[in-house]
């Protein structure tokens, strides 16, 4: 991937090389009728389907921090996460709103202007690679010396069709793709070394520096009527899953010895790679429930596909998760993966 040139005099230069970067000339945004460079972008959705909006801020020294994150990995992980939330309900992306702020200082320095470069060259190869062009936004200056990034992401689903959380049942089975833990595996290694990665090209080797948005799995689950709901793992098995549970008003029973590790947790104690596949997050993993009369592949476009457990009626006094030991033994399992305003 050839990297874009960029030469930031002020905002408005930014804007305009924002602009070239993410040209709109490609067949392939035919729902993008007007996009950056007007008040407003106007979106063309196909027809017969319905619009799906999802939100997610990046914030300095919460999501990424400076001296530790390449900012191509920023850049792209900013937008993954949208996507993610995209794929867990069949969506398919129509175009991407980003608004950042940026400390002055940072545009006024060749160091800081390499930065802004290498994280917008970041969003724009996953934006590349997902057909989906960045449409418009804001810029800001910063009131500290922080970034702070909110991507917006448009899609589109069949009318009445999108996954949700809430549609499982009783009986149902469930699936995770790829592997888990991956991410806090990476993170925690990231921390120890505390010096910036050399890592600056995207690769499925590493989950919480390149997180893959699994849009092709979830649109097949929606299009082949596999899946009766859905949830990206990105706070977390124990969070989402709680979650999804919630929401289905169902409890599940988790198969440990069925939870694909992945590889990175290799280095971790069997203990601490549960705990990371379990409450880690950032995996950005699909976890989906299916009938049990459903034959779900064992890979969807290229990921695999993995059963860990089931549904059942929710009971007072069981737990809403319990974990199956291979021993024979039982635990309840509580949400803790990541919760903003906890301590």
């Amino acid at each position: 991937m050839v990297r874009q040139k960029f030469s930031i005099r002020g905002e408005l230069d930014l804007i305009e090389q924002i602009r070239r970067t993410f040209s709109h000339k490609d067949s392939r945004h035919k729902n993008l009728a007007l996009g950056i460079g007007d008040d407003c972008a106007i979106l063309r959705p196909p027809t017969g389907h319905e619009i799906l909006v999802t939100t997610d801020f990046t914030i300095e020294n919460r999501h990424f921090r400076r001296n530790l994150h390449p900012p191509f990995s920023v850049g792209h992980r900013c937008l993954a996460r949208g996507l993610s939330d995209l794929a867990a309900m069949g969506a398919t992306p129509l175009a991407a709103f980003l608004s950042l702020a940026l400390p002055a200082l940072l545009l006024r320095t060749r160091k800081g202007q390499h930065w802004i470069k290498e994280f917008f060259s970041g969003l724009h190869a996953l934006a590349q690679e997902h057909h989906t062009p960045l449409a418009g936004g804001d810029t800001s200056e910063s009131p500290a010396d922080l970034i702070l990034a909110d991507i917006i992401l448009v899609g589109s689903a069949p009318r009445g069709r999108a996954l949700r959380r809430s549609g499982a049942h009783t009986g149902d089975v469930l699936y995770v793709t790829g592997a888990l833990g991956g991410a806090h595996a990476e993170l925690t290694a990231l921390l120890k070394k505390n010096r910036r990665s050399r890592i600056n090209t995207a690769t499925q080797d590493h989950p919480h520096l390149f997180p893959q948005p699994r849009l092709a799995v979830g649109a097949a689950l929606l299009q082949r009527n596999l899946a009766s709901a859905a949830i990206d793992l990105s706070d977390g098995l124990s969070t989402d899953l709680t979650h999804l549970c919630e929401s289905s008003k169902l409890r599940a029973e988790i198969e440990v010895s069925s939870i694909p590790l992945h590889p990175l947790t290799q280095k971790l104690s069997h203990e601490d790679a549960l705990h990371a596949a379990l409450n880690g997050g950032e995996d950005y993993e699909l976890l989906f429930a299916a009938p049990a009369n459903k034959r779900v592949p064992r890979r969807i476009a290229g990921v695999p596909i993995t059963q860990i457990g089931t549904l059942h009626p929710s009971r007072p006094g069981r737990p809403r998760i319990t974990l199956n030991f291979p021993d024979g033994t039982t635990s309840g399992l509580k949400p803790a993966g990541w919760q903003h305003f906890s301590r």
